[in-house]
C-alpha cells in the first residue's frame, strides 16, 4: 500500500438489545443460560472472575468489543468514548499472555463510564487498585507487564474472545461461575427456554432438598431392558 492505512476503525451504531431483553437475564446463572442455549455459550476456563467479581452477583449488559492485537490496548481505550452506561467492555487480546490488557487507572475509567462490568482474554493488572475500583472484571490471571498503544485496532465490531465469536451488540451475563455470550440473533429464544430451565432446575431444587440421593431407579432399568447388571 502507497498509504499507511488508519490506526484505529471505529462502529458506533451496532444493533443493542433493548432493556426489556437486558432485564429478562438480570439475577440469572450463568448456568441457566448455557441450559438454555444447549448447554453452550461460555467463555473459556481461564477467563475467570477477579476483584469484586468474585463476590458480586450475576452482572449483565450489552456487548461492546474492543479488537486489540496481542500486547495492545488501543481499541480499549478508544472503546471508552462510545460505551454507554450498563455496558460490558470486552477487550480481545487473541489471548496474548505476556502483557497486561488492562490495569487499575483504565477500569477506573469504566467505573466512571457506568460500565456494567469488564471482560479480556488477557491478563490484568495492579490488583490491590482493582479490588479498589469495585468494577466487576474477567480475565485470564495477573501480570505486571505494559501493553503498547500503537494499533491497528476495531471497536465495536466483533472479535474472538476466549473461544467464542462476541460481536457488539451481544448481550453478556456473567458471575463467578465464568462468562456466557448470548448472541444478539438469539436472545428472544434463549429468553423463552428459559422458562423452562428455571421450571425444571425449580423441581430439581425440590427433589434434592426433598431427599433425593440418585438420578435413576436401576432395578426399574433393569426390568426394561434398558440396564443389566454384570456382577
Amino acid at each position: 500500500m502507497l498509504e499507511e492505512p488508519p490506526i484505529l476503525r471505529i462502529r458506533r451504531n451496532f444493533p443493542r438489545p433493548t432493556t426489556a431483553q437486558i432485564d429478562a437475564f438480570r439475577g440469572v446463572p450463568t448456568g441457566f443460560v448455557c441450559d438454555a442455549m444447549n448447554g453452550a455459550g461460555s467463555l473459556d476456563t481461564a477467563i475467570a472472575p477477579i476483584g469484586a467479581a468474585t463476590t458480586s452477583g450475576p452482572v449483565v449488559g450489552t456487548a461492546v468489543v474492543a479488537e486489540n492485537g496481542p500486547a495492545e490496548i488501543l481499541a480499549t481505550m478508544a472503546a471508552l468514548s462510545i460505551v454507554q452506561a450498563g455496558d460490558i467492555l470486552l477487550s480481545a487480546v487473541h489471548g496474548h499472555q505476556g502483557t497486561s490488557a488492562c490495569g487499575d487507572l483504565i477500569l477506573g475509567m469504566m467505573k466512571n463510564n457506568d460500565l456494567a462490568g469488564f471482560v479480556t482474554d488477557g491478563p490484568m493488572r495492579d490488583v490491590e487498585g482493582i479490588e479498589e475500583v469495585g468494577l466487576p472484571a474477567w480475565c485470564t490471571g495477573l501480570n505486571p507487564n505494559s501493553p503498547y498503544s500503537k494499533g491497528p485496532a476495531t471497536v465495536g465490531d466483533g472479535a474472538i474472545v476466549g473461544g467464542q465469536y462476541v460481536s457488539s451488540g451481544d448481550i453478556i451475563v456473567a458471575d463467578r461461575s465464568g462468562v456466557v455470550v448470548i448472541p444478539y440473533a438469539k436472545i428472544d429464544a434463549t429468553i423463552k427456554a428459559l422458562e423452562d430451565v428455571k421450571a425444571a432446575e425449580d423441581a430439581f431444587e425440590a427433589k434434592v432438598k426433598g431427599g433425593a440421593k440418585s438420578f435413576f431407579d436401576l432395578d426399574a432399568m433393569v426390568a426394561e431392558g434398558k440396564a443389566v447388571w454384570i456382577d
